[in-house]
């Protein structure tokens, strides 16, 4: 996978010599549809009519943009290259269905019979799909007794915060070593997690992000996730979702002092009385 992300970056920085501006445009430029554009590119096709017009599905909502996106020129010897990389991508992309399907025969003929539906049971979290599940339980496996805590656990993956700290001034908040590809695929969950709609983990997210940065609130959503694999395989039970609106209940006295104080602040004399329990 680090190769065909290698190869997707290498495609993207060449077609951009040329004034192709496809990822502007497409969220996935090696998409079904932005493969076929290439090819077409590689192939030595200029008409942006018809390149724009291999779109599928939503994205021919967005012929106008392909156009213009489109409309670069590349030489022969970049078509020439592109038409390599995009071989080498495919080829690669092939290996790495190949490879998946091998890790998910696998986990089915796995000794533990606990195996298989610990994978079910850490696709129930948001952001982790079921190839980062597969990941997450080869790389520490299904038994938690191992770690006495989630603690335990974080600090093994280098997914917590390290504690350099000397006459009461922290030096550096930076996590510690750990597994890399633990923490790869802790980092990919955190950012589809933040992508998700009402959860605890894109509130999480969003929560941290102004005051710490998107590194860093990145990081400690992949925390987060690693806390409730915990918790999942040491219960043996699903996910239960806290909701986007957790902090906001969390900490209602103080919501509501914020808003007030808002509202003051736009020269409004505010009165409060808490309205009567529901029967």
């Amino acid at each position: 996978m680090r190769e065909q992300t290698a190869l997707a970056n290498r495609i993207q920085k060449l077609i951009e010599s040329g004034n192709i501006k496809l990822s502007q445009v497409v969220s996935d430029a090696l998409g079904v549809s932005g493969k076929q554009m290439l090819r077409a590119l590689a192939a030595g096709e200029t008409d942006v009519a018809k390149m724009s017009g291999l779109a599928r599905r939503r994205m021919k909502r967005k012929v106008p943009e392909l156009k213009r996106a489109l409309a670069g020129r590349l030489t022969e010897a970049q078509r020439w290259v592109l038409t390599e990389l995009l071989d080498q991508y495919e080829q690669v992309e092939a290996a790495v269905t190949r490879v998946e399907d091998k890790i998910g025969e696998e986990i089915e003929r796995a000794p533990d019979p606990f195996v298989p539906e610990a994978v079910k049971l850490l696709d129930t979290i948001p952001g982790i799909a079921e190839r980062v599940a597969e990941t997450i339980v080869v790389e520490i496996g299904v038994e938690m007794s191992q770690f006495p805590t989630d603690g335990h656990l974080a600090s093994w993956a280098g997914m917590c915060p390290g504690n350099n700290e000397s006459a009461g001034k922290r030096k550096s908040g930076r996590t510690t070593k750990g597994n890399v590809n633990l923490r790869e695929a802790l980092t990919q969950a955190a950012w589809a997690a933040t992508h998700t709609k009402q959860t605890y983990l894109s509130a999480q997210y969003r929560r941290l992000a102004k005051p710490k940065g998107k590194k860093r609130a990145l990081v400690a959503v992949g925390h987060s996730i690693l806390v409730i694999i915990y918790h999942v395989l040491a219960r043996r039970a699903s996910y239960e979702e806290l909701g986007g609106d957790y902090f906001d209940r969390r900490n209602v006295e103080v919501q509501r002092t914020r808003l007030i104080r808002k509202l003051e602040a736009l020269g409004l004399k505010v009165t409060v009385e808490a309205l009567p329990a529901a029967a």
